[in-house]
């Protein structure tokens, strides 16, 4: 037994409550078990209980031994000055307190213990793997709803900590996340530091020039320094010499790198679409956030690198013919970890449902993420067939099933709130 498990148990009312009696021998009715206080003080606020004749409002205080009260020094905390219950697992031992103490031990179902313990002993790719095909869909959606809504503001609370640096501007912060996208996992931070240390008002001052964006961006990044024997790089290296005078840039000092990725996701290749994408557009956020449909913005994402780019992966050295266009994939994933996120941040930061709700049927209209956690999902049955799933799945995966977090888990909970009656399993309530 576990103080969560305990908590687990009494919150959601899984024991036997038939002709309940407190350590007394006073009959007990639980009305209502509180709230789950997750701040400093009991473990239920506000409860209310009827004890003999008498109805009693307060809080509850639990604990696996009843022990526990005196080993925690709670009689002398004022904190737990209202209390009308201790709950515990085992009385070891009698304890005296001024309110009467409830035993569960022999109230709750072995069958729930034991797969509990299954639960948390599971070495498999998710605890519940062998059992998860006995939840109901509607049980699933419903917490994939919930799981998605709980990515997203993830998410919105990384956007509002740059808004916070940058005076709440939400084109510079979308400039910010969608240079940390284009660097992908290998060289995200390096890209968005160079965003950091490039902002709009200067690109926007040689936007027409695409070159010249190249010529920011590579310089930035620490890819200009070489003796180039070719004229594009080194006119692009002249470039940048004059312009980091002129505004007084400092390039980043974090490497960029190239080993063990595909060619199509080089730095460079990536920051020549991200220079295209800024010459080949205006007012990008603005214009995505009030584009009607998923294919709009995709539109303004179809983008491909200059023509140097279309002979090269790097400087100074040719390659066949082929357009650097970006690709489907990357369009998508820049969809999903860019688009949506900042959509539904601005709808929350500004309480207008509608960009939250757009946010929303945009994923449910992308193609899913195909990745080792979906695909393991879908060995197991669990439904993969949009953006809005493998993003609900991510988020489940990582926070909750990595985590053994099976206690605040729907599924978990949904497999756990079933008692032994009779060597027949059946559901409490």
């Amino acid at each position: 037994m576990t103080e969560k498990l305990l908590q687990y148990i009494w919150q959601f009312q899984h024991f036997n409550t038939a002709a309940l009696t407190t350590l007394d021998d006073e009959p007990l009715q639980i009305s209502y078990p509180g709230y789950l206080n997750t701040n400093q003080g009991p473990d239920f606020l506000e409860a209310k209980i009827k004890v003999g004749d008498t109805n009693w409002a307060g809080n509850i205080e639990l604990h696996i031994l009843s022990t526990d009260w005196i080993a925690h020094k709670h009689s002398t905390d004022k904190n737990f000055k209202n209390i009308i219950l201790h709950v515990v697992w085992q009385n070891n031992t009698a304890v005296e307190i001024p309110f009467p103490v409830l035993e569960l031990e022999s109230r709750v179902s072995k069958f729930l213990l034991k797969r509990y313990d299954e639960l948390m002993k599971a070495t498999a790719f998710i605890p519940c793997e062998k059992n998860i095909n006995q939840v109901a869909a509607l049980t699933l959606n419903s917490w994939k709803d919930r799981l998605l809504a709980e990515r997203l503001q993830n998410k919105a609370a990384v956007i509002f900590g740059h808004l916070a640096t940058n005076n709440n501007h939400w084109e510079e912060t979308f400039w910010w996340l969608m240079a940390n996208n284009f660097g992908i996992k290998v060289n995200r931070d390096s890209f968005e530091k160079i965003a950091r240390s490039l902002p709009l008002n200067i690109l926007a001052k040689h936007k027409n020039q695409i070159h010249q964006l190249e010529a920011l961006l590579f310089g930035q990044a620490g890819l200009l320094n070489n003796n180039f024997t070719e004229d594009y790089p080194a006119m692009l290296k002249k470039e940048f010499i004059f312009f980091k005078a002129k505004y007084k840039l400092q390039p980043i000092t974090t490497p960029l790198f190239f080993l063990r990725m595909r060619p199509a996701n080089f730095p460079t290749i990536r920051l020549a679409q991200l220079a295209m994408l800024i010459y080949q557009s205006v007012n990008l956020f603005s214009t995505i956030k009030e584009a009607k449909t998923v294919k709009e913005i995709k539109d303004l994402l179809n983008i491909t690198a200059n023509d140097y780019w279309h002979y090269h992966y790097i400087f100074d050295e040719t390659s066949g013919f082929k357009e650097k266009r970006l690709g489907s994939q990357m369009i998508n994933n820049i969809l999903i970890n860019t688009i949506t996120p900042i959509i539904f941040a601005f709808g929350l930061y500004h309480k207008e449902e509608i960009y939250k709700i757009k946010a929303l049927q945009w994923l449910e209209e992308i193609a899913a993420e195909k990745n080792i956690i979906t695909n393991a999902y879908a060995a197991v049955g669990i439904e993969n067939k949009n953006a809005f799933d493998s993003q609900a799945l991510i988020q489940l995966k990582n926070e909750y099933c990595n985590k053994k977090r099976c206690l605040e888990c729907a599924i978990g909970n949904n497999l756990l709130k079933t008692v032994s009656t009779n060597n027949k399993e059946i559901p409490i309530g």
